[in-house]
């Protein structure tokens, strides 16, 4: 896959909520570029997270009315580092604090959880939803007004209690197999973009052939032009990502070439 294929599927990607359903954290749109992102040589072997910052900087770089002051700030408490700010840039002159999240969640049906945000989880059962957000209203965002931030910040002109504090959560969504209602309550459903099926369903999905993508072509959208695998090679693929208990992502193409994401579970 390209740098442009997985630009285009970030770029598509929409917000987890719409601005006026979850107050705190308030999200930060971004307007899509039309243009293409082709990637430094010396790049091309970061973690995916690290490209979703990169991807959010230079769609940010591409408007007019804004300008960026620091990425990736260090926030240092003497020589340790206690944190990390994702972006600080200027909007028509007013200071914004942005953090950037980009996650893959699925809606856990095996068990109940309290709250109807705790339903979404990571493929892996590593991280939440809720984790997620506890981290950034917790930690993240409270990160600009410590005294080690005020320090950094006098060196570039400002002052903490001069910037509106944003995050722009991108994410894509996942339902159980056939689930026929799901709760997105404050969500938006436009990031519904697959399903999950546990590994011992996956007799389900034998009339399909299967694409495995690598986790940075996670983002790409689903397209024909792949090597697609037949059911029984595809087994034989996805029983080593289950035995190491990892959920890999597929692409998957019917009969009539209709093509879908799903997760293949080992919990």
């Amino acid at each position: 896959m390209s740098f442009s294929d997985r630009f285009k599927g970030f770029q598509n990607t929409p917000l987890l909520w719409h601005c006026d359903t979850i107050k705190s954290p308030r999200q930060f749109p971004i307007s899509p570029t039309y243009l293409n992102y082709n990637p430094e040589t010396t790049h091309k072997k970061l973690r995916l997270g690290k490209w979703i910052e990169i991807f959010t900087i230079f769609q940010l770089q591409q408007i007019e009315r804004i300008k960026i002051v620091a990425e990736n700030l260090q926030i240092k408490d003497n020589k340790q580092t206690i944190g990390e700010i994702d972006v600080l840039l200027l909007q028509q002159e007013q200071p914004i604090h942005l953090e950037i999240a980009y996650k893959f969640y699925l809606y856990d049906d095996t068990k109940e959880y309290n709250h109807h945000l705790d339903y979404w989880i990571g493929p892996n059962r590593t991280d939440s939803l809720s984790l997620k957000l506890k981290k950034l209203i917790g930690k993240q965002l409270p990160l600009l007004h410590k005294s080690e931030t005020q320090t950094v910040l006098n060196e570039l002109g400002f002052n903490n209690n001069q910037f509106k504090q944003f995050v722009n959560f991108k994410a894509k969504l996942f339902l159980p197999y056939h689930k026929s209602f799901i709760n997105f309550n404050v969500l938006n459903k436009e990031c519904v973009k697959g399903f999950y099926i546990h590994f011992d369903e996956i007799e389900l999905l034998k009339i399909n052939q299967f694409y495995i993508p690598n986790k940075l072509d996670w983002l790409v959208e689903p397209n024909l032009n792949v090597v697609w695998l037949n059911f029984d090679d595809a087994l034989i693929a996805l029983k080593e990502f289950i035995t190491e208990k990892q959920s890999p992502l597929c692409w998957l193409k019917d009969e009539n070439n209709e093509l879908t994401k799903c997760f293949v579970t080992w919990w």
